[in-house]
């Protein structure tokens, strides 16, 4: 019996999603794409899931699109423009859909993260990635501009550091991409797990309802100029106040005794 090509385990608030794909190195292929974008759909329904883990099976976290699928397509009628629309404008949507989720989602990256792979990890809330393992952007070496990993990429990273990525198809390494942003924490390859699921178990271990409120305006206020921003915050903030838990947390906090959120 052949296995899925995405795996789902739920513990204790948190929930890993696993590419199971390691013989094309979890490529981003029309099925995983799928994949990935049903299950997101799910949880964004599933209050009882606080954070989500994100990795990949087998030797590599992901190599991106799958590029033999994609060149199979040059044999279509159009050579394969209706197909590569559709098939960048449904990853795109995918990577949204990622960064949309109520709960905070963590890329737990080893080995490599490339093009649409790495575009995978810069969707994701936070990344924590292993010594050993490069991150890039390498399609120009292949003669395509990673155009659509850019738009993840060049929101976590300075532009300029981007570029650079993006035009000479350079991978850089997980200490030099927790530098510039891109990743959070870098730990050995044995204790990845254990470090990912650690943060993971923080994050889940907030109030959830804050979380959600504040996730939704981190990244709504990210375009805004300073001014449409405070508006929108302080509008979370009322939301945030208002609700019966943040009454009790900050009650507990003001009388020294644990918050009770049931």
């Amino acid at each position: 019996m052949t296995e899925p090509l995405l795996l789902r385990n739920d513990q204790a608030h948190i929930a890993t999603l696993t590419l199971n794909s390691p013989l094309n190195f979890n490529a981003l292929s029309d099925a995983m794409l799928l994949a990935l974008s049903t299950e997101i759909a799910r949880l964004a329904k599933d209050r009882t899931i606080r954070a989500v883990i994100l990795k990949g099976a087998g030797k590599a976290f992901c190599a991106g699109h799958d590029l033999k699928e994609m060149q199979s397509h040059r044999a279509d009628a159009d050579k394969g423009a209706v197909y590569y629309q559709s098939l960048f404008a449904a990853c795109a949507a995918m990577m949204q859909a990622l960064q949309k989720l109520p709960q905070i989602t963590i890329a737990q990256v080893h080995t490599i993260a490339t093009a649409a792979g790495c575009q995978l990890a810069a969707s994701c809330d936070m990344v924590v990635a292993s010594h050993g393992t490069r991150f890039g952007v390498n399609g120009i070496n292949i003669g395509l501009f990673c155009s659509t990993p850019m738009v993840a990429l060049s929101r976590k990273v300075p532009p300029a550091v981007a570029f650079e990525m993006l035009s000479t198809g350079e991978f850089i390494s997980a200490e030099r991409a927790r530098e510039v942003g891109l990743v959070n924490r870098v730990t050995a390859p044995e204790a990845l797990e254990t470090e990912t699921r650690k943060l993971a178990e923080t994050v889940a271990g907030k109030l959830a309802k804050a979380s959600r409120i504040g996730k939704a305006a981190f990244y709504d206020q990210l375009p805004l100029t300073a001014a449409e921003a405070y508006a929108l915050a302080g509008r979370a903030m009322v939301d945030n106040m208002l609700t019966p838990d943040t009454d009790e947390g900050i009650s507990a906090f003001l009388e020294k005794r644990p918050p009770n959120w049931g």
